[in-house]
């Protein structure tokens, strides 16, 4: 069996004790899902805590299971043992809305044609035969139909989707993709009231690194705020979503700005010739092609110009045969 370092969560360490000491565990393990990530649309690994303990954790918690590879070959070394993988496992909460946005999106009309209502057991059907490929392992359809029947993605679907009562029984939904930029939106404004985000180094750095930090540059740096949120947000949006939602903000003023800030940048930074003080004032230097072109020969050569060689012979002579 491979060995892996990971950093756990508390509730799955408290999951694991429980495991070992046989209390508190429900009949159905935890299991990982396989589930395509909603930006590369590649396969990736999830962790649901929905089945632990409601004493342990929220039960519309989602994990995303990601890796950090060091950039050169390590190893760990645990007690007499080596093992070979240096990479570490963490796991970080993720709302459910990412990954369900594309399961949705994959229910549209290809002509754009407006989708009826349906119940949740169809649309997520239908969502999961068309993102998995045709003769495809059965374990990804379940996967995706798992994660759809998770109470937190049950609550992400209120958020994507418009909704129709049909009966106290029967409720339909259908994608909006309008509500699901909104729900975006929200979240770009939510992460810049945040704290942690005015804390983060690279976040500053970056701002800084744009002349976004001087004074009087106040409401540059807003708009610098909000384009590093929706960066950030991006992150879990496709290509085509991630431009509809830059797309939904006015940057112009920021980005004249900046445009305006490279070609200055550019022109400090451009190669000019040095200059030297002379009597007449500062000229620059000549290049090397000029140099050549204008250097006079030195005394020496002058001198052996005059020498009369009439009757010397000639260097080649040396060198032929007797």
């Amino acid at each position: 069996m491979n060995s892996h370092f990971s950093i756990l969560p508390s509730a799955i360490i408290q999951y694991l004790t429980s495991s070992l000491n046989q209390t508190e565990i429900e009949e159905k393990p935890l299991r990982i899902f396989r589930l395509p990530h909603p930006r590369t649309g590649f396969p990736a690994l999830f962790l649901p805590l929905e089945w632990l303990p409601p004493s342990m954790a929220d039960s519309s918690t989602l994990l995303e299971i990601q890796a950090v590879c060091p950039p050169d070959e390590r190893s760990w070394i645990l007690g007499e043992d080596i093992i070979a993988d240096g990479k570490l496992f963490a796991m970080t909460p993720i709302d459910p809305a990412f990954l369900l946005l594309p399961i949705l999106q994959a229910t549209q009309a290809v002509d754009g044609s407006t989708a009826q209502f349906r119940t949740t057991d169809d649309l997520f059907e239908e969502a999961a035969k068309k993102i998995t490929s045709p003769g495809g392992p059965a374990a990804q359809v379940r996967d995706i139909l798992d994660f759809c029947s998770l109470k937190g993605t049950r609550k992400a679907l209120v958020c994507l989707c418009d909704m129709k009562e049909i009966s106290s029984e029967i409720v339909v939904y259908r994608f909006s993709a309008h509500k699901a930029m909104e729900y975006m939106r929200d979240k770009v404004a939510r992460l810049q009231k945040c704290p942690a985000f005015d804390r983060s180094r690279t976040t500053i750095r970056s701002l800084a690194k744009d002349g976004l930090l001087e004074d009087g540059k106040e409401d540059l740096l807003q708009l610098g705020r909000m384009r590093a949120c929706c960066d950030l947000v991006s992150q879990y949006l496709s290509p085509d979503i991630r431009d509809q939602l830059v797309d939904s903000y006015d940057f112009k003023k920021l980005d004249t700005y900046l445009n305006a800030s490279m070609e200055e940048a550019i022109t400090k930074t451009g190669v000019a010739p040095p200059k030297v003080q002379s009597k007449t004032g500062s000229k620059p230097v000549p290049t090397d092609k000029k140099r050549k072109a204008t250097a006079k020969p030195s005394q020496g050569v002058e001198k052996l110009k005059k020498v009369n060689t009439t009757g010397m012979a000639k260097l080649s002579s040396f060198f032929n045969k007797a």
